[in-house]
């Protein structure tokens, strides 16, 4: 089956149905889902749903592309996978109109999704020489060595937020290690994974690269599979308890990136404007704050707070929500109905319980964007603790700013949540800096910037943002087990 058009302004045929053992096969029970433009509303066409049979005959084809894989010399895997990212580079602009299309993304912040998955995929073709073991030493007439050997089949089930960035991108480290890789993308955007699999059909022993498309059922089946070696996901933390649930009963690995309730901390030396561009930013307001790493917390301190509220109007002033697809728009649309009600269902909470909106709160209807998920990038004053949006992850354009003047008492409410993957820490005390950095319980901390992934340095979460860390040689070393060998050399 093809999906035969993407909007008005763009048609492509596109394969959509399940792809496993290097060919598109059609699900085993004939179940089809529509899936959805956000900006318009509008049914995109149709794409094959996995059941637990399809989960089944994708398995065991993974796990004989496994076999021929993990025997393919590293240097020649790492050429494969080169070759795999000169072909996300050459397709990068038809990749990134295809995720706008489809999970309301801007085209432009998409344009760099497909950038860094190539980058990605360079950086770990680049390591496949590195996961290398150890000698002990034993003494005389023995050996002892350890080596790296890759899991098996791995299981990589996806967030809506970048589906294309975390489909090309993801697959590279477990792929690079050795070993064969099933991609269940999001059900709200499962296209550019679909196409994806077009692209890198051929380039490697048939079953090595799978791409499910489902839901639930698809990804607890891989979950529970006895032979899927390992399951990660980037979703939110419900999803990752029950990943984990689904997991234990084979005793698999996980590699979790959940949710994030992150803090902007400012300090009173900050300058004002410089904080309200750092708030805008790293809400990720450019997918309408649809993202796990948005510090969507801000801690202003009292004599600086006030002068930071005066400027956030003009810092946010450029994230206006408009057609995804269209190369001019800076913001684009809430990834389904479902996600839109729950994004207002926050500002409606906000507003009832006494926040004060700064800008935004409301729901964006004119001209194009009336039938879309359109919501005004909101930012709210006065937020007390114990407010819903100063609590709970709202995976939206909605951040909560709250006013400090005790350090103690304020990273005490910076570390109550169950939630710990970012934080951005603003000063010019390198004193306060390093203390602070310190003190916040979280994965990956920003000092003076705020928002951005650095290739090499290891990302994730603690507390129940996540399992793992991710972009990284640990990310790689990840996909393998450690195996002992010890020789007596007297023995004979």
């Amino acid at each position: 089956m093809d999906i035969l058009k993407l909007d008005a302004n763009l048609t492509l045929s596109k394969k959509a149905d399940l792809y496993y053992g290097g060919a598109w096969v059609p699900p085993i029970e004939g179940l089809y889902e529509e899936t959805l433009n956000p900006g318009t509303g509008q049914p995109i066409g149709t794409v094959a749903t996995a059941g637990r049979a399809d989960v089944d005959a994708a398995v065991a084809a993974a796990g004989k592309g496994f076999e021929e894989w993990r025997d393919v010399a590293p240097l020649e895997r790492a050429r494969i996978l080169k070759e795999i990212a000169a072909l996300l580079r050459k397709h990068g602009d038809e990749l990134a109109m295809m995720d706008a299309a489809n999970c309301g993304n801007p085209y432009t912040e998409m344009r760099g999704d497909a950038a860094i998955a190539a980058a990605q995929m360079e950086f770990f073709a680049g390591l496949v020489t590195e996961m290398k073991g150890d000698t002990i030493p034993m003494g005389p007439d023995r050996v002892n060595m350890t080596l790296r050997q890759p899991l098996g089949v791995v299981a990589r089930i996806l967030a809506f937020n970048h589906p294309f960035m975390f489909c090309g991108g993801k697959m590279a480290a477990p792929l690079a290690a050795g070993n064969a890789v099933i991609i269940k993308p999001p059900v709200q955007a499962p296209l550019s994974a679909l196409r994806l699999a077009e692209l890198v059909d051929g380039l490697m022993p048939k079953g090595t690269f799978s791409v499910l498309p489902g839901g639930v059922e698809a990804g607890a089946g891989l979950a529970e599979h006895p032979d899927v070696a390992k399951v990660t996901l980037i979703g939110s933390v419900p999803a990752g308890r029950a990943v984990m649930r689904s997991a234990s009963d084979t005793v698999k690995p996980v590699l979790l990136e959940l949710g994030g309730k992150n803090a902007l901390i400012a300090y009173p030396d900050s300058d004002p404007k410089k904080i309200a561009d750092a708030i805008v930013a790293g809400m990720n307001f450019g997918w309408c704050g649809q993202s796990c790493g948005s510090t969507s917390r801000a801690f202003l301190h009292q004599d600086i707070h006030d002068e930071v509220i005066s400027h956030l109007a003009e810092a946010v002033a450029r994230y206006q929500p408009g057609v995804p697809t269209d190369p001019e728009t800076t913001m684009g649309a809430i990834v389904s109905q479902a996600q839109f009600d729950r994004v207002m269902s926050f500002i409606d909470s906000a507003k009832s319980e006494g926040a004060q909106a700064v800008t935004g709160g409301h729901a964006v209807t004119d001209g194009a964007l009336a039938d879309g998920y359109f919501i005004a990038p909101t930012i709210f004053a006065d937020v007390t603790p114990e407010m819903r949006i100063a609590r709970e992850e709202i995976f939206g354009p909605v951040l909560a700013v709250r006013k400090w003047s005790d350090e103690d008492e304020m990273l005490s409410e910076v570390n109550a949540l169950e939630l710990g993957l970012t934080c951005a820490i603003w000063t010019r005390d390198l004193v306060t800096a390093h203390r602070t950095a310190a003190s916040v319980e979280a994965g990956f901390v920003w000092v003076n910037e705020v928002g951005r992934h650095f290739l090499g340095a290891p990302f994730g979460g603690v507390k129940q943002s996540g399992i793992g860390r991710e972009e990284g040689i640990g990310e790689l070393i990840s996909f393998t087990h450690e195996k002992n060998v010890h020789i007596n050399l007297a023995g004979q």
